[in-house]
């Protein structure tokens, strides 16, 4: 049977995320060289606290590894089940990156502060895929573990 997936919002949704969460990959990570900005202070946190960070830079074709791990140039080509797409990217970039997703088929999609599409949201809902926007992994993670 076909899975619709879900608008996630609020503690209780995340909660669950978060319970269930081992691998994310990020979509627009930045590297090293871009450490100040939040694309890669995000999940440079989150590689800290125990999550397997999966890179996935848009930009950077020079780079083949961030955090010392291989670079994927697509969300699909990593091998195994990606929990959580963590995605860095503008809003009206974000529909490019549909294909990609569907294959690959995550639990989640979430969308860091700022970045909200009705439009995408409502294709990864339609392929059975949870998705969150506009709210930061770093700091619901934060607040889920203090409440552990």
């Amino acid at each position: 049977m076909f899975k619709c997936g879900r608008v996630l919002s609020g503690h209780r949704d995340f909660d669950r995320v978060f319970g269930a969460l081992r691998r994310i990959a990020v979509l627009g990570i930045k590297p090293e060289h871009r450490a100040d900005r939040p694309a890669h202070i995000v999940p440079s946190y989150l590689r800290r606290v125990g999550y397997e960070i999966l890179p996935v830079p848009v930009y950077y074709p020079e780079v083949e590894r961030i955090f010392d791990r291989p670079v994927y140039r697509s969300v699909a080509e990593i091998p195994g089940r990606v929990d959580l797409v963590d995605v860095f990217r503008k809003p009206e970039d974000l529909e490019a990156h549909l294909p990609d997703l569907i294959k690959a088929r995550p639990r989640t999609v979430w969308m860091q502060t700022g970045i909200r599409n009705e439009v995408f949201v409502e294709r990864l809902v339609a392929a059975g895929i949870d998705v969150v926007q506009d709210e930061c992994l770093m700091v619901e993670d934060r607040r889920w573990r203090s409440t552990r």
